[in-house]
C-alpha cells in the first residue's frame, strides 16, 4: 500500500517495490534516471567489461565535468555496440512494472541523454505508454572538452596535418541542453473525461507562465545561489518544480525511482505534493537524507515565521 512508502525514501532497488505500489495511485512520474552513458560505476548499465571502460587521462584529472572516459580508447568493439541495447533492456526491466502503477492520462517525464534517449522511449513504448513531446532543458552553461586537433598533431610532430586541419576540433559541440522525455499513460473515451475521474491529464499554463508568457517547450532554469550539490548529475531544484507545478495539484503523489541527491522529494515538499522515492545507492541516499532533513528544518521555519 502506498502509506508505508508515502513521502519516503527507501534505500533499495524501486525494481523490489514497484509491484508493492498500489495500481493507479500514481499521478506523476519524474526522474533523472541514469543515462547509461558510463559516467560513472552506477551509470554501467550493461556487459561491457573493456578495460578501459571508466579511465581516466592525464586531461581529465581535476577537471568537474567528464571525469571519466566513459568510452574505450582505442576504437568500438561488438561490446561496444551492444551497450545501447542492454540499456534499453534495463530500462524495459522496470517500466513495465511501471505501467500499472500509474493513473490513467498521468504524464511522466524522464531526464535523459541526447545519444541514449531513444532507448528509453522504445522501452517506454513498449511498456504501453505514448510519446507526448521531447522537452529540451538548456542549462545555463556547458562543459566542453573537445580537443584542437591542430594540437594533437603537433605533439606527434607532423606539423604539417596541423596546419591543414587548424581550427578543428575532436568531439562535439557543447552540450548545452538536455531533453526530457514526456510521455503519458493511455486513457479511455476523453481527456476531460479523464481528468474528471483521475484528476490528470491537462496542465496547468497559468501557474507556469514566465514574465506574463505561456511556457514553451524549451526551458531555461539553473540552480539557486544557495542551492547544494550532492550528486553530480544533478538537476536545478526549479526545473522539477516546473513539471511538478506544470502537471499536478497539492496533494497527489509523485513518483521518483531513482532519487539520487533528492531533488524531486524537495520539490514535492516546497509545492504540498507527496512523494515516493527509491535509491539504489547508500552514499547517494544518506547524502540526499541529510540534505531533505535541512530543508524540512528550512521550510519549517518559514513556515512559523509566516
Amino acid at each position: 500500500m502506498n502509506e508505508s512508502y508515502l513521502n519516503t525514501v527507501i534505500n533499495d532497488d524501486c525494481k523490489n517495490h514497484l509491484p508493492r505500489i498500489e495500481d493507479l495511485s500514481i499521478d506523476l512520474f519524474l526522474s533523472d534516471i541514469p543515462y547509461g552513458i558510463s559516467l560513472d560505476r552506477w551509470d554501467v548499465l550493461h556487459n561491457n567489461t573493456n578495460s578501459a571502460l571508466l579511465g581516466c587521462s592525464p586531461a581529465q584529472v581535476g577537471k568537474p565535468g567528464f571525469k571519466r572516459r566513459g568510452k574505450p580508447i582505442n576504437g568500438w568493439s561488438q561490446a561496444d555496440r551492444n551497450i545501447g541495447k542492454e540499456y534499453q533492456e534495463w530500462c524495459s526491466s522496470w517500466s513495465g512494472l511501471l505501467f500499472p502503477k500509474m493513473k490513467d492520462g498521468s504524464s511522466l517525464f524522464v531526464f535523459g541523454a541526447r545519444r541514449t534517449l531513444h532507448r528509453v522511449i522504445n522501452a517506454f513504448e513498449d511498456s504501453g505508454f505514448i510519446l507526448k513531446d521531447v522537452l529540451a532543458w538548456k542549462k545555463v552553461s556547458a562543459h566542453h572538452r573537445a580537443q584542437r586537433a591542430s594540437n594533437v598533431f603537433r605533439k606527434r610532430g607532423l606539423d604539417q596535418e596541423a596546419k591543414e586541419w587548424e581550427g578543428w576540433r575532436l568531439g562535439n559541440l557543447a552540450p548545452i541542453y538536455e531533453p526530457i522525455a514526456w510521455f503519458f499513460k493511455p486513457y479511455r473515451l476523453t481527456v476531460t473525461d479523464n481528468l474528471l475521474k483521475h484528476k490528470v491529464g491537462a496542465v496547468n499554463i497559468e501557474a507556469c507562465k514566465t514574465n506574463g508568457l505561456a511556457p514553451t517547450n524549451l526551458l531555461e532554469f539553473g540552480f539557486e545561489n544557495n542551492e547544494k550539490r550532492v550528486h553530480e548529475a544533478q538537476k536545478p531544484l526549479s526545473v522539477l518544480e516546473f513539471l511538478i507545478k506544470l502537471t499536478t495539484r497539492e496533494d497527489q503523489v509523485v513518483l521518483d525511482p531513482f532519487m539520487g541527491s533528492g531533488t524531486t522529494a524537495a520539490a514535492c515538499m516546497r509545492l504540498k505534493r507527496n512523494f515516493i522515492g527509491f535509491e539504489i545507492n547508500k552514499d547517494y541516499y544518506d547524502r540526499s537524507i541529510q540534505r531533505l532533513e535541512i530543508f524540512k528544518n528550512v521550510n519549517l521555519r518559514k513556515k512559523l515565521l509566516n
